[in-house]
């Protein structure tokens, strides 16, 4: 088990910025995750880790070890793609000892190793076929087998999952975890899905457009306390209202001008916060309850008219029309065949929500 870190690394592309500065410590032995929108830089920093790219400045990191301008062959490291990149004219066995071969292990340890490998990815039966006349989910397999056969300190996974269909990537997204949770090697994942995301990581980072690191955290630490309105909208869904902070001093609360001078009662207080600064708030759509009767014991409610419904199927999504156009979002969670109360379009409903599902944005 390896630990990746990296200073102050910065790469330019075409007089771009792709990366700048960014420090990231990826602990050793867990499964970490790089999120962000396309074109964000995320494929360019692992590219830059595993040698296949040099930074312009900033260095990178093995534990104590720099590896800034080790070449590739010398690191420890090793890269999934998104196109798995297998040989076409190698069947599965080939393929997989392929590394094996280069480095002149006895044929012996390499039928060994390759046999033990097949087996935990149960390619057994498809071991003498080409790699054409595998699936996508089997030529994944391949491709992860042939990574980690030769037992690399660090795995980087570049959206290796795109090109798989949903129910095959949920399958094989359970499979990577038990994969990284058996072998212990550090897993870095690239993805811009956030269920991807959210689903296999110990911890994660997400980036933001300019190629910065915006949040780190576990999954449900960015989720549940985004710091930004990038991170907020980015990493699920949510709603984001403008307002004023009030009474610092005494019950803290969020004035919404938009909304004819409603105010919102906040529970957390941060050393940021200043007496009538400008401030973002964002609340999750699941965090809201949805009724057409009065409700007691919320910290906030608000009167809307629902505007649209989207059946998920787990869910139901309520678009609702609040005071001068404003709207929010609504899931309420399909609990019962035979909802106790029908909510329709046109409908006239309340919005409940604590005060302590209201997250500030510092940024």
């Amino acid at each position: 088990m390896r630990s990746i870190i990296l200073d102050k690394l910065s790469k330019s592309i075409n007089d771009g910025q792709i990366i700048k500065e960014v420090s990231l410590n990826i602990p050793a032995g867990k499964f970490f995750a790089l999120l962000g929108p396309s074109g964000c830089g995320k494929t360019t920093l692992l590219r830059l880790i595993a040698g296949l790219e040099t930074a312009d400045s900033g260095r990178i990191y093995l534990d104590d070890q720099d590896i800034t301008h080790d070449p590739i062959h010398e690191r420890p490291i090793n890269i999934v793609f998104q196109n798995y990149a297998l040989f076409p004219h190698l069947d599965v066995f080939d393929n997989i000892a392929y590394s094996l071969k280069l480095k002149k292990y006895p044929k012996s340890v390499i039928e060994q190793k390759v046999f033990k490998i097949l087996e935990a990815f149960h390619l057994e039966k498809h071991i003498y076929k080409l790699t054409s006349q595998l699936s996508g989910g089997q030529q994944q397999r391949v491709a992860l087998a042939r990574a980690i056969v030769n037992e690399p300190a660090v795995l980087l996974l570049d959206e290796p999952l795109a090109a798989l269909d949903f129910k095959l990537r949920e399958r094989m997204l359970i499979e990577l975890i038990e994969l990284q949770d058996k072998i212990k090697t550090t897993f870095i994942y690239v993805t811009h899905d956030q269920f991807e995301a959210l689903t296999v990581a110990d911890q994660m980072a997400i980036m933001n457009h300019q190629g910065q690191i915006e949040q780190i955290g576990t999954p449900k630490e960015i989720y549940e306390f985004p710091i930004s309105s990038f991170v907020a909208k980015f990493v699920g869904t949510t709603n984001i209202l403008p307002g004023k902070l009030k009474h610092l001093d005494q019950d803290p609360e969020i004035e919404i001008a938009d909304l004819g001078g409603y105010k919102v009662q906040i529970h957390q207080k941060k050393e940021w916060m200043r007496e009538g600064c400008d401030v973002h708030m964002s609340i999750r759509p699941e965090k809201i309850f949805i009724s057409k009767k009065e409700v007691k014991n919320f910290s906030n409610s608000l009167k809307g008219t629902v505007q649209s419904i989207v059946y998920h199927g787990r869910s139901t999504q309520y678009n609702i029309l609040l005071k001068n156009q404003m709207r929010l979002q609504v899931f309420e969670q399909n609990e019962e065949h035979f909802p106790q109360e029908v909510i329709d379009y046109d409908n006239e409903v309340n919005l409940y929500w604590q005060k302590e599902n209201v997250v500030l944005l510092e940024k």
